[in-house]
């Protein structure tokens, strides 16, 4: 199997002092994602956890949502042209009855932020696409949550202590600085899975892939906290999987913010220290409006 981080040899310059040395670099090898037999997406990622980047990957394109829709993944012996098996090509199998979407190049929910299709057609799929509605502005509790469940709501205080605790998570960041993170975290702040990968959106899969396969969908009252910027693709993601609130360390699209108040997800990006932005669904975050603000 694919290792997570190698071995390079590099040439260091410091004060004008030349030397080599070995330096460890994180993977990056791709992996095609087969649906029932068919070719459907290549990414480049991270080796490890490729099941439950697969099925994560399904879940953002609408695909699967529950756990008794995924029949089985496998790797596929033989796929590459000298009939070795590099473990870089997965065959998702549906169980039966699951109706699969039209995917084409024009898929009901795009997974490139540069993809060149409209924002409003991009936005359009997703809110038709997700299974669990997360606009839960009203108070109701009928949204993902049981009915008479008040809606999440968190302290900017809880917010701004996930960041150090996602950042100590990071194991291989730490060897190699060369790694996103996503990690979920519980409306009280417990960490719940933290995922790296050299790609931000596939190590949000990979959160999301595994929440499918212990049957934890939807991912109702979670927090998801990604170590990069929040793009229409991240955004998406939380939604497909019908988390309420995504917070990032730097800052959003313009289209990740047009999802959020489109789906009524809870959007935060700069979170850094005590100071953070919130673009979107503010009714959860527990703000204290400042003193002659205009």
């Amino acid at each position: 199997m694919g290792r997570v981080t190698e071995r390079r040899r590099v040439i260091r310059v410091r004060d004008g002092a030349v030397s080599t040395r070995p330096d460890t670099l994180v993977a990056e090898e791709p992996l095609e994602i087969r649906l029932n037999g068919k070719p459907l997406a290549i990414t480049m990622r991270t080796p490890g956890d490729d099941f439950a980047l697969a099925a994560g990957f399904l879940v953002s394109e609408g695909v699967l949502g529950s756990k008794e829709e995924l029949r089985s993944i496998v790797y596929c012996a033989g796929a590459t042209q000298d009939g070795s098996n590099t473990y870089n090509v997965v065959d998702v199998s549906t169980a039966p009855g699951v109706v699969i979407p039209d995917i084409t190049l024009e898929r009901n929910v795009y997974t490139s932020s540069s993809c060149g299709l409209c924002g409003k057609a991009s936005l359009d799929a997703v809110r038709t696409t997700a299974r669990w509605p997360i606009d839960d502005a009203t108070g109701d509790g009928t949204h993902g949550t049981e009915p008479g469940t008040p809606p999440v709501r968190l302290a900017p205080e809880l917010l701004a202590s996930l960041p150090d605790r996602l950042r100590a998570a990071q194991r291989v960041f730490d060897r190699t600085g060369g790694l996103h993170a996503a990690a979920l975290f519980t409306e009280d702040g417990e960490l719940v899975d933290v995922r790296e990968d050299v790609g931000r959106h596939n190590a949000v899969d990979k959160l999301v892939g595994r929440a499918l396969q212990d049957g934890r969908l939807p991912l109702a009252r979670m927090i998801l906290l990604v170590s990069g910027r929040a793009s229409f693709e991240l955004a998406q993601k939380a939604v497909m999987a019908g988390i309420p609130v995504l917070a990032a360390v730097s800052a959003p699209s313009s289209l990740a913010v047009d999802l959020a108040a489109e789906t009524g997800l809870t959007l935060v990006g700069f979170l850094r220290g005590t100071s953070m932005n919130v673009y979107a669904g503010d009714h959860r975050i527990a703000l204290q409006a400042a003193a002659g603000q205009g």
